[in-house]
């Protein structure tokens, strides 16, 4: 066996000169900053050493994370290459689980992919590639309690002199923030931040943070003060801008965030990534539920969605473009998409991840959302009540996830599913105290109910007054 080199932190590289190591410790640098430069570092990997296991391993995961079948099925073609060439007698065992945990991904079992990577973890919790993919992996599937442990299971073995110690924390953050422990995330993020002004993850931790709380004039603060660092020159600053959007429309403001859609989630120079799609989706969808116009953006998100012609790969996707669809007024191609899921979960094999998204979350969604665009509200609710505590499992956030919750809210008080409406809204104002958008659906429901919007808007806000730190939210 040939080890020839090794990375930063003295994991053996086999089949990897010096100067390919070099690349490769250049490469996790980028990633854990979710910089473009990621990409060519990966390729100048492989160009040193081309049957590097840990360069094709890494090669192979920068397909899968954005989601986009096309750059998963190259990575594929790319990787099944090099499987054919390495003999396994010239892996480590670390090398070997990287390359397994790639070819289950691979093969679309991206659960299988984080199990491996977690026991990789285990025996080497100093594998930054490792760390960093299977914690990307926790969000794609919605696993909050991995998302947390998988990091926070490795930390103490990190120095904190470590030059990625900050970003651990950063991904550590965010798997607090998911499994609900706010403050522990705040700290966290905020020294992840301290350490790395440009960790776009650790201020997107902190960003949903404050989303979960309701802190909504803190988090435009955060950011605005911080804009430098995140709202350009990365893969994440589309995503931070939408949550920018966010806190704006939960404090009532709906001019400023369709500037920023215009300006930066969806124009005329947009790739079409899936990515970016999805949140300009999440955007106006929340737009249409509060009532809002969106004039002809939605049509041409809606062409821009068409135009990638997806096939079956994430659920989570496929949910984003039936909401541009249904929003356009398009509704014969929504129920086009969902005809060929419903189809392919016929013929797929049942081992690959998607096939349950699909099945048990992506589908149901998918046609609550165009029984809501063609007002058939109950139908709406009866779809996503039975599924609505299970949402997290065909992925994303629980910030990212909301715009079903309130589609499912939408639909009760449209529905005059009352005792539903005032459930969830109690739910909603208990977890958001300070929230005007809790606000103004607690008064529609009041008025449908025949209680005075006066009435219900005082007992909303005495609520919150009674919540613990509201007044440290409203800030």
């Amino acid at each position: 066996m040939r080890r020839t080199a090794s990375d930063r932190h003295g994991h053996a590289m086999s089949l990897t000169g010096t100067e390919a190591a070099t690349h490769y410790d250049n490469a996790l640098r980028e990633l854990l900053f979710f910089r473009g430069e990621v990409a060519t570092a990966s390729q100048a990997v492989l160009a040193s050493a081309p049957q590097s296991p840990m360069g094709n391993a890494l090669a192979a995961y920068l397909g899968l994370m954005g989601t986009e079948e096309k750059d998963a099925t190259a990575a594929r073609e790319a990787f099944t290459r090099f499987t054919a060439g390495v003999r396994d007698e010239d892996l480590t065992p670390r090398e070997r689980q990287h390359i397994a945990a790639a070819g289950a991904w691979l093969d679309g079992d991206i659960h299988r992919a984080g199990q491996l990577l977690g026991e990789l973890t285990v025996a080497f919790p100093r594998d930054a590639l490792a760390l960093a993919v299977g914690h990307q992996i926790d969000f794609l599937t919605g696993d909050a309690a991995r998302l947390r442990d998988r990091v926070g299971g490795a930390l103490t073995a990190w120095p904190e002199d470590d030059p990625h110690y900050g970003h651990i924390l950063g991904m550590y953050a965010f798997g607090l923030e998911e499994s609900g422990h706010y403050t522990r995330s705040e700290e966290a993020g905020l020294a992840a931040v301290e350490r790395n002004p440009r960790d776009v993850w650790g201020i997107h931790a902190v960003v949903h943070t404050y989303e979960m709380q309701g802190r909504f004039a803190q988090g435009i603060r955060f950011l605005d003060a911080r804009a430098d660092d995140w709202a350009s020159g990365n893969y994440l600053n589309v995503h931070n801008w939408w949550h920018y959007c966010l806190y704006a429309l939960e404090a009532g403001d709906t001019g400023r965030p369709l500037e920023i859609y215009d300006a930066v989630l969806h124009h005329e120079a947009s790739q079409g990534l899936a990515m970016e799609l999805l949140d300009a989706s999440a955007l106006l969808w929340r737009l249409l539920l509060s009532g809002r116009e969106a004039g002809a953006r939605w049509t041409r998100l809606a062409d821009a969605w068409a135009a990638r012609q997806d096939p079956p790969y994430y659920a989570f996707n496929d949910v984003h473009a039936v909401m541009a669809y249904v929003g356009a007024g398009r509704t014969a191609d929504a129920e086009r998409l969902v005809a060929d899921r419903a189809a392919w979960l016929g013929r797929a094999g049942t081992g690959l991840s998607n096939h349950a998204m699909t099945a048990a979350i992506g589908l149901p969604v998918c046609r609550a959302l165009i029984a809501y665009g063609q007002g058939r509200y109950g139908q709406a609710v009866d779809l996503l009540a039975p599924i609505r505590y299970r949402l997290n499992t065909f992925g994303g956030s629980h910030a990212q996830r909301d715009a079903v919750q309130k589609t499912l809210l939408e639909a009760a008080i449209r529905a005059g599913r009352d005792d539903t409406a005032r459930t969830l809204l109690s739910e909603r104002i208990g977890l958001r105290p300070v929230c005007p958008y809790n606000w103004l659906a607690q008064a529609r429901l009041a008025d449908r109910i025949g209680e005075s919007a006066k009435a219900a808007a005082a007992r909303a806000r005495a609520a919150a007054q009674a919540a613990p730190g509201a007044a440290a939210l409203a800030g």
